[in-house]
């Protein structure tokens, strides 16, 4: 989802020559084909990996390919690490071949973390946490995001690839799938057309929700200004409990909701509040959240519309 967006924006930004990468796609690719320029790439192939980046030469590259599921990753640890991991080993390897005959290649490499990496330590006292707090990740997802946050310092400070840790916290935006706002939009614009109930799983938890069009200029402005081998925390500047979503999208539909548990969307742990400071972020780029959680629920609420529709 966030890459679909990227390319959009660089090629608004006027970037002429800009390449996406994609493996089983979590969007539709029918929405960007024909548009950009995308090659089929599984970051667990090695030499596929490699070969990419040898043709290439990218001086940019924004490393946001994962298996980005908490929920995924319980059923498939294997798969996360594979993908996340093996993936980003294979990124860096890759880059080191092509240094090796040409010393002169120096990319910027933005590897795209999670605030899942803190995991326990994600409590009511230690919020907005820093990017000095102790990373506890309650899920193997999380474990993933750890590791590969160390694999980018560790290849900056042995290797000299200019490594961006960036630890993006929860956003949105249109085509994304299996998040709170965009699963309840889904669902509401149902409910708007057959009535019905509004599935939910922990009421009582609390994100700091991020539209994508900021994360965006937080991940440009990072690959500008951001310092190599730092982490930067990615996040709203404000946490809202899940509940107090639903009376957003009850103005915007002009009708109540009513809601039921669902036993399935809940976690075998959650953390209670994911919150965190972008002083870091704010220091080194200037950076600023521009758009309201309000607007982002209608932008994504007219798209499920748009896509129910058709």
């Amino acid at each position: 989802m966030v890459g679909s967006h990227l390319l959009e924006c660089l090629a608004g930004l006027g970037e002429q020559d800009v390449i996406g990468s994609y493996y089983q796609p979590t969007i539709r690719l029918s929405e960007i084909e024909g548009r950009f320029r995308l090659a089929e790439l599984d970051v667990r192939d090695t030499a596929a990996m490699a070969a990419m980046v040898q043709t290439e030469r990218p001086q940019v590259i924004y490393h946001l390919a994962a298996q980005s599921l908490p929920t995924r990753s319980w059923d498939a640890p294997w798969e996360t690490m594979q993908v996340n991991v093996q993936g980003t080993v294979n990124l860096f390897e890759a880059i080191k071949q092509v240094r090796a005959h040409d010393p002169s290649y120096d990319p910027v490499v933005l590897v795209a973390g999670s605030s899942a990496q803190y995991g326990a330590s994600l409590t009511p006292q230690n919020v907005p946490i820093s990017e000095d707090l102790t990373p506890l990740p309650l899920h193997p997802y999380g474990v993933s995001k750890v590791a590969q946050d160390l694999l980018a310092y560790q290849y900056w400070a042995n290797d000299g690839i200019r490594c961006i840790r960036a630890r993006i916290f929860n956003c949105t935006g249109p085509r994304k799938h299996a998040d709170v706002i965009s699963d309840f939009a889904r669902r509401v614009a149902a409910i708007e057309g057959n009535g019905g109930v509004l599935k939910v799983g922990n009421l009582a938890a609390k994100r700091a929700i991020l539209d994508v069009r900021d994360l965006l200029a937080a991940l440009l402005a990072l690959a500008s200004h951001g310092a190599p081998g730092e982490a930067y925390n990615i996040c709203a500047e404000a946490a809202h409990s899940i509940a107090s979503l639903i009376p957003v999208f009850e103005t915007l539909t002009g009708r109540a909701i009513a809601t039921e548990i669902d036993p399935a969307l809940l976690r075998p742990t959650d953390e209670a509040v994911i919150f965190g400071s972008c002083d870091r972020l704010k220091a080194a780029t200037g950076w600023c959240q521009t758009i309201a959680i309000e607007d982002t629920i209608k932008t994504v609420l007219d798209y499920e519309r748009a896509q129910l529709a058709a």
